[in-house]
């Protein structure tokens, strides 16, 4: 029976790991949060309290990562409500525990922000060379080659975009407002469905690799926040349309080809 640990299983990490109980894995999960134990047990995860600092890695870690195949990492890095935090020291300490398990594949869930937006609009590929200029987004591009350099376990990058879901979504943050900038700048966003769909082939086909998560429309936020607020009866929100708009677009073909995946649900 294969056995997969989910490092941070929270939004899209909790339910992605009940699909996996359901095609027959074992699976380990970790919290930072003692009041989830019981709702991972009543479940079948194996829960694990573990939390990363920048002194060390609280938990039991080894335990967690003891006989499992796959390992996947999905903890947010928390760079947007705390600039000053070092991610890439907590992820360098957690890096050394993973060298000391026999982990043979790893899946790290990185973000399209390790590439910088622009008033050209760019698009990037899943070959093109991460370019934020952001500290944060630095950080990002050092932890991707941090778990790339390994050679102790196979790795893949997934970049996703905004995810979003029936619970999540940013137009419930950005009706009535007014004055957003970038009107016509490309969304780039996946749905929660798709993100776990595209995880479960990755750990079906354990191939190394960066690999991107957006769905392949990528109509103007304007365009498209407008007509989210529309269809959920919100008051649309209102573009500033008086300075130039900065973003990019993010290309899947690659991740689409080389898994034999298709987006199947749209934002």
């Amino acid at each position: 029976m294969k056995k997969v640990s989910i490092l941070g299983c929270g939004w899209l990490g909790f339910p992605l790991a009940e699909t996996f109980l359901k095609k027959g894995y074992e699976v380990k999960g970790s919290t930072t949060s003692p009041s989830k134990i019981d709702q991972f047990t009543k479940v079948g995860i194996e829960a694990f309290l573990i939390a990363l600092t920048e002194e060390k890695v609280e938990g039991n870690i080894a335990e967690f990562l003891k006989e499992t195949d796959t390992l996947i990492i999905d903890i947010p890095p928390g760079l947007r409500k705390n600039p000053k935090e070092d991610f890439a020291k907590k992820m360098t300490l957690l890096f050394t525990e993973v060298e000391k398990s026999k982990i043979k594949y790893l899946i790290y869930v990185s973000s399209t922000s390790v590439f910088e937006d622009g008033e050209s609009i760019p698009t990037y590929t899943e070959n093109d060379i991460p370019n934020a200029n952001s500290s944060a987004g630095q950080q990002l591009i050092e932890v991707e080659k941090l778990w790339q350099s390994s050679k102790m376990f196979t790795t893949a990058v997934v970049r996703f975009g905004g995810l979003i879901g029936e619970d999540r979504h940013p137009v419930n943050y950005l009706a009535r407002r007014e004055n957003i900038q970038n009107p016509h700048a490309p969304v780039n966003l996946i749905e929660q469905k798709d993100a776990m769909r595209l995880l479960i082939r990755l750990v079906e086909k354990s191939i190394a690799g960066v690999f991107h998560g957006v769905y392949p429309d990528h109509p103007s936020r304007e365009i498209y926040y407008s007509a989210a607020a529309k269809k959920r009866g919100l008051e649309p929100p209102i573009f500033d349309q008086t300075t130039n708009s900065n973003g990019k677009k993010i290309d899947t073909k690659q991740t689409c080809l080389l898994l034999a995946f298709k987006f199947l649900h749209q934002p």
